[in-house]
């Protein structure tokens, strides 16, 4: 086959699906991959042919705009700008098959102009039915908004150009086609999820799997960090060297490339910072993990059974860290009243949790993953 993937130009949206996108192409699958230019080198390694453009999303959350439609509008914006350099490309080299990010909303319409199926690859939860009446009046809010009602027209004016008559909001909570690549243990309301929604589980990437160029120490380990996008706390990161410096932890903290090390002190002897780090290699060591909650993190500590202190930041993040909790592999700690004593205490009781984290990793990786999720393309298909 000829597979199109439409991704999102966020590492965050990239690596969950990454190893399934490497599995086609090892299977002998030609695969495309559209994603903004500054991403290339991320999808690239997995034998995919780049279709690429200039990505107009924002690099960092402070760029972001606060309002929950606007941010939505972003998506929209990029997909609209893309759509052009897309269809240039696949007017004349059409596809089999879309796979598509949650944020690549181009292959839906992509999928109506060509005639084939479009399969979204959701990196986080999926909505369930009565999905927006259980959100209740947030979600009314979001939608009822001016921005809503401006993100809700301009996407059914594009939708009624390229001949598609449906409800904006519809259209992009259900679609037709989706294989949720998060565990089932996350997902709320699983037994109300359509079941046009196949539950593969995660796919990690072998390659990050086999990375071992970070070296794990001897003793208990505590991993700390807040993801790509929501990293540029410093003043949390001193308070974390702060109340695990000279403790029996060995701590490894990823501060991301926006924090300057200097800002966070000298170090202690049993403290290393990073800009990055093989995450699953440290996971794979961790004892506990102080996360922000991304689902991508979360559903990493979930495989290697590793428990959690939850400290979210901003959208499901705060969602994923109920979860969690009621899970029993992790503590929730609010962002804005955590103190040395409340995180010290958070990070003692998750170490206690280590039973049941190791209980639900076992469930996670039952799901089948990678191979289970590539048949289920190839399915599509035939």
């Amino acid at each position: 086959m000829h597979i199109a993937m439409i991704g999102t130009t966020a590492p965050s949206h990239i690596y969950p699906s990454l190893a399934v996108i490497a599995e086609l192409v090892r299977r002998g699958h030609r695969v495309t991959y559209a994603v903004g230019e500054s991403l290339r080198h991320v999808v690239e390694r997995a034998g995919v042919e780049v279709v690429s453009f200039s990505s107009i999303l924002p690099d960092g959350e402070s760029s972001w705009p606060d309002d929950p439609a606007s941010a939505m509008q972003v998506f929209l914006d990029e997909a609209i700008e893309s759509f052009p350099i897309l269809t240039a490309f696949y007017d004349d080299d059409q596809p089999d098959l879309f796979l598509y990010d949650i944020g690549g909303m181009t292959a839906p319409v992509l999928g109506v102009r060509y005639g084939v199926p479009a399969v979204q690859l959701s990196p986080t939860y999926v909505a369930w039915d009565g999905y927006a009446e259980d959100l209740g009046d947030g979600m009314t809010s979001i939608r009822e908004s001016p921005t809503g009602v401006v993100y809700r027209d301009t996407y059914a004016h594009w939708l009624r150009e390229n001949d598609i008559d449906a409800d904006p909001w519809e259209w992009i909570t259900y679609p037709q086609h989706c294989l949720s690549l998060i565990p089932k243990v996350m997902q709320p309301n699983a037994d109300r999820v359509a079941e046009t929604v196949q539950f593969v589980g995660p796919c990690l990437d072998p390659v990050r799997l086999n990375d071992r160029s970070w070296t794990a120490p001897d003793g208990p380990l505590l991993y700390i960090s807040f993801g790509t996008g929501y990293n540029e706390r410093p003043a949390f990161y001193r308070l974390c060297i702060e109340t695990f410096g000279n403790t029996d932890w060995h701590v490894v903290i990823s501060i991301g490339r926006r924090v300057d090390p200097v800002a966070l002190g000298a170090l202690p002897a049993n403290i290393e910072v990073h800009e990055h780090v093989p995450q699953l290699a440290v996971l794979d060591s961790a004892t506990v993990f102080i996360t922000h909650a991304g689902m991508g993190g979360c559903t990493e500590a979930l495989w290697f059974g590793v428990p959690t202190v939850a400290v979210p930041q901003a959208v499901d993040q705060f969602g994923n860290a109920t979860m969690l909790a009621e899970l029993g592999v992790g503590v929730y700690l609010e962002f804005e009243k955590v103190t040395a004593a409340s995180l010290a205490g958070a990070v003692a009781e998750a170490r206690q949790l280590g039973s049941r984290a190791t209980e639900v990793s076992a469930e996670v990786r039952a799901h089948g993953g990678v191979e289970q999720a590539a048949d289920a393309v190839e399915a599509f298909r035939r």
